[in-house]
C-alpha cells in the first residue's frame, strides 16, 4: 500500500508545511521503502550539507534514520524525531525530522564530532549556531501532535477511497441486477402467454373428448394433464412475479443514497 495512491498530497503538503512554519522544527515524509514523498522542510545546512556531507557522517545518519523511533537524540548531539504513518494497521511510512538543539551546545562535543566525521570545525560551529533550540518536551509534543494529524488525515483518505470504490461496485451491481430484473419480467410475460394457450388447449381437448364419447378417453385424461400442467405453472409463474417485486424493490432501494449510506455503515 502507497501513501500516494489514496491520499491527496497537496493537502498532505499543506499539513507538513504549515507545522513546519509554526514550530521552526525540520520534516520529510517518506514511503515504507524510505524514499521521500513530500519536501524537506526547515532542513540545517549542519544536518544536509555538513554532517550528511560527509561520508562518514551521512554513515552515521543512516543508522539513526534506520534505528531511531519517537523521539530521540542523533549521532551528532540534536534531537530527531520518527513517527510511524499507519493506514489500517499497516505501516505505510514516516514523518521524521527535527534537527533542533535542547539546550545551548557545548562547543567541544561538536568540534569532536566534526573532527570524527572530517568537517571543518568552524564552519561545523558556525552551522552549529544557526540550529534552532527547543525543549526535549516542546519536541515531543510538536512530533506526536504532527503524527496524530497526519495519520488521522491519511486514515480518513483511505476511508473516503475505499468506500467510493464499494459505492462504485454496488452501484453497477444494481444495474446489472436491474437488466436482470428486466429480462425475467418479459420472460414470466412470456410464460403466461404459454399458460394461456395451454389452458384454451386443454379446454378445446376435453370438449373434442366429450364429443368422441368412448373413443375420446384417452384424450381426455392428456387433457387433464395439460391442464394440471398449466395450473402448476401459473402458481410457478405467480411466486415468480413475487420474488420479482420484492428484488425491483430492494433494487430501487440501493438507488436511494440514504438507504446507500445506510447500508454501508451497516
Amino acid at each position: 500500500m502507497k501513501i500516494v495512491d489514496f491520499v491527496d498530497m497537496n493537502e498532505f503538503e499543506a499539513i507538513m508545511r504549515n507545522w513546519a512554519m509554526a514550530t521552526g522544527l525540520a520534516t520529510v515524509a517518506v514511503d515504507s521503502e524510505g524514499n521521500y514523498i513530500s519536501e524537506c522542510y526547515n532542513f540545517t545546512d549542519f544536518c544536509i550539507k555538513l554532517t550528511r556531507g560527509s561520508k562518514e557522517g551521512c554513515r552515521r545518519c543512516v543508522k539513526c534514520d534506520q534505528e531511531g523511533h519517537g523521539v530521540y537524540h542523533c549521532h551528532a548531539g540534536l534531537v530527531d524525531f520518527s513517527i510511524d504513518l499507519v493506514a489500517k494497521g499497516e505501516k505505510v511510512g514516516a514523518v521524521i525530522g527535527g534537527q533542533v538543539l535542547p539546550q545551548d551546545p557545548d562547543e567541544d562535543k561538536f568540534r569532536q564530532v566534526a573532527r570524527e566525521i572530517g568537517v571543518n570545525e568552524e564552519e561545523y560551529i558556525r552551522a552549529l549556531h544557526k540550529v534552532n533550540v527547543r525543549t526535549e518536551e516542546s519536541i515531543n509534543a510538536s512530533a506526536n501532535l504532527l503524527g496524530q494529524v497526519l495519520n488521522n488525515f491519511i486514515n480518513s483518505e483511505y476511508e473516503k477511497k475505499y468506500v467510493k470504490s464499494i459505492v462504485v461496485d454496488l452501484k453497477s451491481g444494481v444495474e446489472k441486477t436491474s437488466r436482470i430484473v428486466e429480462e425475467i419480467t418479459k420472460c414470466t410475460q412470456e410464460l403466461k402467454s404459454l399458460q394461456n394457450r395451454q389452458k384454451i388447449l386443454s379446454l378445446n381437448a376435453n370438449i373434442e373428448a366429450a364429443r368422441a364419447g368412448e373413443h375420446g378417453k384417452g384424450f381426455s385424461v392428456v387433457a387433464m394433464e395439460v391442464g394440471k400442467i398449466s395450473e402448476n405453472s401459473s402458481i410457478a409463474n405467480t411466486k415468480i412475479e413475487s420474488l420479482v417485486q420484492d428484488i425491483s424493490s430492494v433494487v430501487n432501494g440501493m438507488h436511494d443514497p440514504k438507504k446507500f449510506e445506510l447500508l454501508l455503515r451497516e
